[in-house]
């Protein structure tokens, strides 16, 4: 039964065209072959495929939107968290230069005031730095915090699950030799 209606195609299916050639295959937008006669709006009910494209875009659109916002929402908040791990990692590294712990700490507060800005979705006045050193001195951590209750993911969609405003990232560095 399913090759005799032309549905979604507008037309009847290639096998009964050749079991009627020369007849007329009725209006294209009709899901009913040809020959079969109009018999009222009760009947055409449920054959007329007009309008369904429709039907089926409003029941998918909802859908897409919420996973297109929830994709722009999550790739803003991981840009972030990238940044503010690559911005950790190179204050670790500008440290490296620093004699002791607090040349060290300098390097990597200057580091931060003359670089952060250029680090996509950080605003340097919303990072908080903390440098420590472990106890042995063979270790130098940078760990970074960072308020993101400004960005433009938390607007988007207010039921959208997301993750915690407050991010943070750490990067610890070997103090001296190989």
């Amino acid at each position: 039964r399913s090759e005799m209606w032309g549905c979604f195609r507008g037309t009847l299916s290639r096998r009964a065209q050749e079991s009627a050639p020369g007849k007329d295959i009725g209006d294209p937008r009709d899901c009913r072959p040809a020959g079969l006669a109009w018999r009222g709006p009760a009947t055409d009910l449920g054959r007329n495929c007009r309008g369904s494209a429709a039907v089926e875009f409003a029941l998918v659109a909802p859908v897409l939107v919420l996973l297109f916002t929830g994709m722009i929402a999550y790739g803003i908040y991981f840009g972030a968290m990238h940044s503010l791990q690559q911005l950790a990692a190179d204050a670790a590294r500008a440290s490296l230069a620093g004699l002791n712990d607090a040349e060290r700490t300098d390097l990597v507060a200057r580091f931060l005031d003359e670089n952060a800005s250029g680090y996509a979705f950080i605003d340097p006045r919303k990072l908080d730095v903390e440098t420590v050193s472990n106890p042995t001195g063979t270790q130098f951590v940078v760990r970074l915090r960072y308020d993101a209750k400004d960005l433009p993911i938390w607007t988007l969609f207010k039921d959208l699950p997301l993750p915690g405003k407050q991010m943070s990232r750490t990067s610890t560095i070997r103090v001296g030799g190989i």
